[in-house]
């Protein structure tokens, strides 16, 4: 497999975060690119995981009304 292809972009960071990812990148001995791929990649994995898919919630919504006693008592 070969290596992913690479896109340059520019944009501006808070000056006392990027200095925080420049001296935890020297720490672990790590390029700034690389924390900044991690980061991306954990931050869209924790919003894929934060959203339920819409089928869930259209069944869920479906069932909601036939089985809000059940619901509650579960709550409880």
């Amino acid at each position: 497999m070969g290596t992913p292809a690479r896109e340059t972009f520019a944009t501006q960071v808070n000056a006392d975060l990027l200095a925080s990812v420049r001296s935890l990148a020297k720490a672990e001995g790590r390029h700034i690119q690389a924390l900044v791929d991690e980061a991306l990649a954990d931050l869209i994995e924790k919003r894929k995981q934060a959203r339920p898919r819409r089928h869930v919630m259209d069944a869920y919504d479906a069932s909601h009304e036939p089985f809000a006693a059940l619901y509650k008592k579960l709550a409880q």
